[in-house]
């Protein structure tokens, strides 16, 4: 799949695969900043991309970064809709007990490129039966 990749700040770095076969681009921070503990930060990543209708990019966090610092990616995963336009930014969220300084062009997330399926929606006066039925949190016992 081609994606189309444009700078749009002088700082940012370009998505790219650490290691072959691995599933996600890790993305990077354009600016430096401290995050308090429980603060929560909208982060540049001075790109914009471009990707086939069909796709989404999810936006996810980088497990080193939870383990050592406590630091994830709020509304995980986000979503990169295909006919996004504008810079991707990744919300970053301090979950550990020190505050955290995100230097620039540090790797704060992670992009993974999935297809997905338009929905066809029918509206209908009943639906059909299964075995779960209603049944919702905690039907399973846990």
């Amino acid at each position: 799949m081609r994606v189309m990749v444009q700078r749009v700040h002088p700082d940012a770095v370009m998505p790219k695969y650490a290691h072959e076969g691995d599933a996600g681009v890790d993305l990077y921070s354009v600016e430096e900043a401290m995050l308090a503990p429980g603060e929560r930060r909208l982060i540049p990543t001075g790109l914009k991309i471009s990707f086939p209708r069909g796709f989404e990019a999810q936006v996810r966090p980088k497990s080193g970064l939870a383990l050592k610092q406590g630091l994830s990616v709020l509304n995980t995963p986000g979503t990169v809709d295909a006919g996004y336009r504008g810079e991707v930014g990744v919300i970053v969220v301090n979950l550990g007990q020190e505050a955290v300084t995100i230097a620039k062009k540090t790797k704060i997330a992670q992009m993974i490129f999935t297809r997905v399926e338009e929905a066809v929606f029918e509206e209908t006066v009943a639906l059909d039966s299964t075995t779960r039925g209603e049944g919702g949190f905690g039907s399973t016992g846990a």
